[in-house]
């Protein structure tokens, strides 16, 4: 909306008259709930805005967008266009719902469209041209892209014709020149939301790192202090948190920086913070994306780094600290690059593409000119263009691991594995056949289910005891870690591991237990080693329910291979840990690459304090309890099963021995999982077990799988919430936590610009 009414300003200024149709939220309640609890700013609808209802909050491209879908707005949008007399009516994003989508088709005007958003989401597109998005966008006498990136996602997915005319700034007549002294701290700037895309965590973890080695002071801008919160591993020491601000507290931050971190992981467009810093005479660091590499020129007025890159991120802003000099250059460079993006130049853009549009004129013949008024022909009057499979123009961090074979295989990969669940699902209800099944889990006995749901809730209990004592022998000093802190990480991670794939519980609930008993960024990696001895000791009491298992059995039908293979995967992934380090430090004094010895010094550090959580083993008595409390929790999941098998009334068949058997089965399947709490993967464990080990009908089998998964979601539920709101963190913020958990290192300086850094 910003960008709208600085260019209604602009054209208002040359004598134009202009009037804006847009959605207006007023401030109440019911617009917070449509927001996702966010309030609208307070403000004066002027008189040349024509209001067209309320908007809700739509997650789109990693954000959330504000998109009017009322029939009110669709109605007063028509009646505005019908008797407005408009020369050139001006549409942004044109394929959104459904104000901007209506307009092409029912504006009587010549039709300017404006396209901001770069999307390589295949789905969401194709959708949109199913829907009619390519008929619609031939209404458009001119098309515009904010840039490069936006041009390819409508030549990639609508095709026409797009000339670039990028998002505008306000540049004051006089940009501040940049501080030239070298002793003061780095300011850094943020600006954005606390969403994934944005990589807030991973400028965090990079500011953490860079504090060790210059002194720096972090602003962050358009966040609140409640999402930062939960974000950071080593607290608010040097952080600055305002909050949503307005245009003039952000400007005044920005003058106030030394340099712009714009770390986003992808899905930008544009980035008109860039400009925004550079209107205020500020350098930027920003992550290597399509859309940012339009606006930034790498080593000219800003440095680009791989996205999600964290370590890259702090060495580019510790170059900036130790080199007052070239940050000097590159913000001077930063004002003059401004100039391009400056209002009067891309107004008079604007204003250029209109003439053009109305320069068009009609068709001739009445039958071109329906086709033209219905999408048929392009309104430019100009051959068709289609939509094409351009080349992609992401700038990639990893090439190596971006290679088109390497990411075509991947993507087949994961395409099949999905494919494979869906169809074996399928496969199995239409063989089964669904009445069978439903008879099947109608059978289970309602107390006994919840006998085992109870069961299994203690199980996770008795986990976080075994835990709390790992954990007691592992962390040295003080805030010794509480029984409390173990059961509110466990509960939390369970709740994360039954919701995400690729196990992000386990680091979700070391990051929990670590912002409790001290600095993070220093315990982390010893909480994430007691998760080990957990492990370690899960791995022993899959042994005994494997022989309790095979023990129940006369023959296994020779499928048991299979299974011990599984069972041994957990055994290799803790071999590698333990031994890691050894490895780490033969390898890392052979490098030739200085980079490649400085990450096998911190690689061999961290998982050397990885291996300090396993001390509990050298402590007898702790060790006792962590392993009678961890084996104790399989006894009662192991009975959890039981109490299943007999709310199915199959323990005349299948007995302790059988729960045994899945309990093996469905832990052993799940160490690398393929989907979130390995849906598909889990039923077939048990259908495979229960059936060829002890005569189980599939249908029961399946309906007896589908149960148990029930139960263990239902547990993680019951005891995730409680401990979500406990923590006042929410599901999005602990997953952010997770994936960005880790603490980064930068790599030592040479002994140069050492001796360079103490001389500043």
């Amino acid at each position: 909306m910003r960008h709208i009414e600085a260019l209604r300003h602009e054209f208002a200024s040359q004598g134009h008259d202009v009037r804006v149709l847009a959605p207006v939220d007023p401030v109440d309640k019911l617009s917070a709930r449509l927001h996702r609890g966010a309030w609208p700013q307070e403000r004066e609808v002027p008189d040349w805005l024509v209001p067209l209802g309320r908007t809700v909050g739509i997650p789109a491209n990693g954000a959330v967008s504000n998109l009017s879908l009322t029939p009110y707005g669709v109605s007063m949008l028509r009646r505005e266009l019908r008797t407005g007399g408009y020369d050139v009516v001006h549409v942004h994003e044109p394929v959104a719902p459904a104000v901007s989508w209506d307009a092409l088709m029912s504006c009587p005007a010549p039709l300017v469209g404006t396209f901001h958003c770069y999307s390589t989401n295949a789905i969401t597109n194709n959708f949109a041209v199913l829907a009619g998005a390519r008929r619609r966008m031939n209404r458009l006498r001119v098309r515009i892209a904010v840039s490069e990136a936006a041009a390819w996602t409508g030549e990639r997915f609508f095709g026409g014709r797009y000339r670039i005319i990028p998002n505008g700034v306000a540049v004051p007549d006089a940009i501040p020149e940049p501080r030239t002294g070298g002793d003061a701290p780095l300011r850094i700037a943020f600006v954005g939301q606390a969403v994934e895309r944005k990589g807030l965590p991973v400028l965090l973890r990079a500011f953490e790192a860079l504090r060790a080695h210059v002194p720096a002071e972090l602003t962050i801008v358009g966040a609140t202090p409640e999402e930062v919160e939960p974000l950071l591993l080593d607290g608010r020491d040097g952080v600055s948190v305002l909050g949503r601000v307005d245009d003039a507290t952000k400007v005044a931050a920005l003058q106030a920086a030394d340099v712009l971190a714009a770390p986003s992981l992808g899905g930008e467009s544009f980035g008109m913070v860039l400009t925004e810093a550079f209107a205020a005479g500020l350098p930027v660091v920003a992550s290597d994306i399509a859309g940012y590499a339009d606006v930034v020129r790498d080593g000219v007025d800003g440095l680009l780094v791989p996205r999600g890159d964290a370590a890259a991120l702090g060495e580019a802003l510790r170059s900036l600290a130790l080199d007052p000099e070239r940050r000097v250059r590159l913000a001077r460079a930063a004002a003059e690059r401004a100039r391009r993006f400056a209002w009067p130049r891309v107004a008079a853009e604007v204003l250029e593409a209109y003439e053009d549009a109305i320069a068009v004129g009609e068709p001739e013949g009445a039958l071109k000119r329906a086709a033209v008024r219905i999408g048929a022909l392009p309104a430019d009057l100009e051959p068709r263009r289609p939509a094409q499979r351009v080349p992609s123009i992401e700038r990639s961090p990893q090439p190596v691991a971006q290679r088109p074979a390497a990411v075509l295989a991947r993507r087949v990969g994961a395409g099949v594995a999905g494919a494979a669940v869906v169809a074996g699902a399928a496969l199995a209800v239409d063989r089964i056949g669904p009445e069978r099944i439903g008879d099947a889990l109608l059978a289970a006995t309602p107390p006994l289910v919840l006998v085992a749901l109870a069961l299994m809730c203690l199980s996770m209990v008795v986990r976080a005891a075994a835990w709390h004592q790992i954990l007691r022998a592992a962390v040295q000093g003080a805030p010794h870690p509480r029984l409390r802190d173990a059961l509110q990480g466990t509960m939390i991670g369970v709740l994360m591991s039954a919701t995400l794939p690729a196990r992000l519980g386990e680091p979700a609930r070391a990051v929990i237990v670590a912002r409790r008993i001290g600095r993070p960024r220093d315990g982390l990696p010893t909480v994430l080693g007691t998760i080990v001895s957990q492990t370690l000791l899960n791995i022993a009491a899959l042994v005994l329910l494997g022989a309790i298992m095979f023990a129940s059995l006369d023959m296994f039908d020779g499928h048991e291979g299979g299974l011990i293979g599984f069972a041994l995967l957990p055994v290799v992934i803790v071999g590698v840990v333990l031994g890691a380090p050894a490895a780490v430090a033969g390898g890392g004094g052979m490098a030739r690459s200085r980079r490649l010895r400085a990450w096998a010094r911190q690689a061999r550090g961290a998982l050397q304090r990885v291996r300090s959580g396993l001390l509990v083993f050298r402590d007898p008595k702790r060790g006792a309890l962590a392993t009678v409390a961890q084996l104790l929790a399989w006894v009662i999941q192991w009975l959890s099963c039981y109490v299943l098998l007999v709310a199915f009334g199959l323990d005349d068949r299948a007995g302790l021995g059988a729960a045994a058997a899945v309990l093996f089965a469905v832990n052993v399947s799940a160490v690398l999982p393929a989907t979130p709490s390995n849906l598909g993967v889990f039923q077939a464990a048990c259908v495979f077990v229960l059936t060829k080990g002890y005569g189980v009908s599939v249908e029961d089998a399946l309906g007896y799988g589908i149960i148990l998964q029930a139960v263990e979601m239902a547990t993680a539920f019951v005891m995730g919430v409680p401990a979500l709101l406990g923590e006042g963190v929410s599901w999005r913020d602990i997953r952010m936590r997770a994936m960005h958990a880790a603490p980064v290192e930068l790599a030592p300086l040479p002994r140069s610009e050492q001796r360079e850094a103490v001389e500043v």
